[in-house]
Order: structure tokens, then sequence, then C-alpha cells
């Protein structure tokens, strides 16, 4: 795992550097891939350094305890030690999480579609409270959430909506959000007490990557 930390700190040195070069500045494209390089290594280069100085301190209070005579210092280096270790482990933990392979996906923006499926009305209040729970969650994170279309409902809510979410690994967290929810509930549309079943569908999709299209205009009719 050191390792591997180690070659992903060089790395992290040397997008730093490739990152404040002209030639780079002025390819906008390259400076984009990089400064989004750039800030997920920093996460775990950050992580790795407190890490370091953790099993550092570790390190010397063990030294403090096999040497020292004092057991006042024998003491409290013991005590520090056992607050080093309980710190030491999580981030290890978290350390190895970070290593795992991303879905290369899961640091793009996303476009963002729910639409009413079963249950009339109550399924379009539904859609409406599926969007509110988004956007609401979108403001928590300081994601940016922009509509694009929507169709309301015949009461309230949606019958579709689509809007688009920029931020950072917005795909990564939401992506599992697909699918068909369901909600059984008395909705504000029955007037007897009864639970309805209604659905809604979610689509999360990663945004694709800009193309260049060289267009011959004699190819075209």
């Amino acid at each position: 795992m050191i390792d591997k930390l180690e070659a992903i700190k060089k790395r992290y040195q040397e997008v730093g550097e490739l990152i404040v070069q002209p030639a780079i500045m002025a390819d906008m494209k390259q400076y984009t891939a990089l400064g989004k390089e750039y800030k997920e290594l920093t996460k775990i280069v950050e992580t790795y350094e407190q890490y370091k100085k953790i099993v550092a301190n570790a390190e010397s209070a063990k030294e403090m305890l096999n040497t020292e005579k004092d057991v006042a210092f024998r003491e409290l280096a013991k005590e520090e030690l056992a607050g080093l270790e309980a710190q030491c482990q999580p981030l290890e933990e978290q350390l190895k999480g970070m290593l795992i392979p991303k879905d290369p996906n899961d640091s793009k923006n996303i476009i963002l579609e729910i639409r009413a499926a079963i249950g009339g009305d109550e399924a379009g209040i539904f859609a409406g409270d599926l969007f509110r729970m988004y956007s609401r969650f979108a403001e928590k994170m300081q994601w940016t959430l922009h509509v694009i279309d929507f169709t309301a409902g015949s009461t309230s809510g949606y019958k579709e909506i689509i809007c688009s979410i920029a931020g950072e690994d917005v795909y990564g967290m939401m992506k599992y959000e697909s699918g068909v929810h369901r909600v059984q509930r008395v909705p504000a549309t029955e007037t007897q007490g009864r639970i309805h079943t209604s659905a809604a569908s979610v689509a999360v999709l990663p945004e694709v990557d800009e193309v260049e299209v060289a267009l011959d205009m004699n190819d075209i009719r």
C-alpha cells in the first residue's frame, strides 16, 4: 500500500508542475483534465501525509515507552500511543478505500430525469417530492442544479422533469438512484384515507465528454 501511495504522491507533484505551465494552461481541455486529476490526488495525498505523521508520532511514543525510566513520562507515552493507534486504523482503512480503482464516470456531471409512472396524479406528486429531495441534496453538496425541461402534473408535482447537476463526484454519488422508486401512502388527493401505491422512474446519465467533429460541407446534402 505504501508503494502505491508514494507513486500517487509522485504523480501529484508531477501534475502540480504541469498544471502551471503556459502550454498546458493554453489548452483548456488538457488543463481541465489535469485540474480534475490534481483535485482527486490532493485528497489521497493529504490523507496519506496525515497518516504518515500519526505513524511517526506513534513510533516516537513507542521509543519513549521503551527507553524512558520516569513512570509519569511512561504513562503519558502510553496514553499518547493508545490515542495515535486509535486514529491510525481508520485512516489506514480510508486509504485502502481510496486506492480501489474508481469508475471513470464517477467524477462526471449528470443529467437527471424523473418521470411519473403508475399512480395517476399521486405519481406526479411523488415525482415532485423526489425532485425536491434531490434538489435539497444537491444544495447540501454545493452542486449546481439547472432545470432543462419539465411537464407539470395535472394537480401538482411533475409528469416529467429533466435537469443537469454539476459538481464534484456527482455521478459517483447519484448513479445508484437510477431505477423505479415506489411509495405507499395516503396521498393529498385521497378523500377517504385509503393507501395508494404510486411510482416514479429515475434515470441518472453521466455527462458525455466533448468531442470535436470536423464537418466537410461537400458531404452535406
